[in-house]
């Protein structure tokens, strides 16, 4: 009799993971990464276990979009107090924080309860092309779509 493969917390085994933003698309590319923090490339996979791997992104200030997103695409945040509605184009948001939108375009991509804020934490961005997690010996890997 067969039965079904459950990937148990204690067996996984997790790998730390670079790769370079530059010149990728920003929608394509956060779905990649996603799928590497969820597990989602690996036999094991299970869907109510996070057996995915690290992901550390270098290079998030050369990340490129398509049409005219740069200055349509709007983000929107609340502070809490009446009319405080904030709005930043995503032009303004790579000139400030070019490590935001990556970290948002990837956390939309993830389940929405705990499950997908535990997997968020496994994700380290950086705007230039260093990093420091070299003591994890992070091995490179090239997105391709």
């Amino acid at each position: 009799m067969r039965t079904t493969f459950i990937a148990k917390p204690a067996e996984i085994e997790r790998k730390w993971y670079v790769v370079d933003a530059e010149g990728q698309t920003l929608g394509r590319f956060a779905t990649e990464i996603a799928k590497i923090l969820r597990g989602k490339n690996k036999p094991i996979f299970t869907p109510h276990v996070d057996t995915g791997d690290f992901v550390i992104v270098v290079n998030a200030e050369k990340i490129k979009v398509t049409g005219n997103k740069l200055d349509s695409k709007i983000y929107r945040h609340h502070s809490g107090y009446v009319s405080g509605l904030k709005e930043i184009t995503l032009r303004s948001l790579l000139a400030k924080k070019p490590t935001e939108a990556v970290r948002h375009a990837v956390k939309g991509m993830l389940p929405k309860n705990a499950l997908g804020r535990q997997t968020f934490r496994k994700l380290k961005v950086y705007a230039g092309p260093e990093h420091k997690h070299h003591a994890q010996k992070p091995e490179a890997v090239e997105i391709k779509y």
